[in-house]
């Protein structure tokens, strides 16, 4: 679990299957109100189509989110621990967000939180320094 600057939840790893055996695609998933709509006005704003458009012409980013998607899939498989549930699996080999295609960004949210978990994905991480604050400066939005 990943906390915010003001000692709360911010970013809490999921198992990949529900209680219910149902597969859930996020992994690392976003908490913390401000955070959430702070990247859903970034959403709403283009950024996915913004972001897509920047992997395409940056092979650095594009690397970079190839090497996550790696680290998201062993991830999800040690998660499971066996467990397939009833899609047979194929949900473990998913990307970021539950996306089978690594390359077309469909959740910023995803991105941001597999960022603040795993601080060395220079995609994630350029997303999150781009929505300046990301978390509240003048005190936790939850109190």
């Amino acid at each position: 679990m990943i906390r915010c600057p003001h000692g709360l939840p911010a970013v809490t790893e999921q198992e990949p299957y529900d209680s219910g055996g149902a597969p859930f695609p996020t992994t690392y998933y976003l908490t913390c109100p401000h955070a959430v709509s702070v990247v859903a006005r970034a959403e709403a704003q283009g950024g996915v189509e913004r972001w897509s458009a920047r992997l395409a012409s940056a092979p650095e980013l594009r690397t970079s989110l190839e090497r996550a998607t790696v680290q998201q899939r062993q991830l999800r498989w040690q998660l499971a621990e066996g467990r397939i549930g009833p899609d047979g699996g194929t949900s473990l080999d998913l990307g970021i967000g539950g996306s089978s295609n690594p390359l077309q960004l469909k959740c910023l949210h995803a991105h941001v939180a597999f960022a603040l978990a795993r601080p060395e994905y220079a995609l994630g991480t350029e997303i999150v320094a781009e929505l300046d604050p990301l978390f509240p400066e003048d005190g936790c939005c939850c109190v």
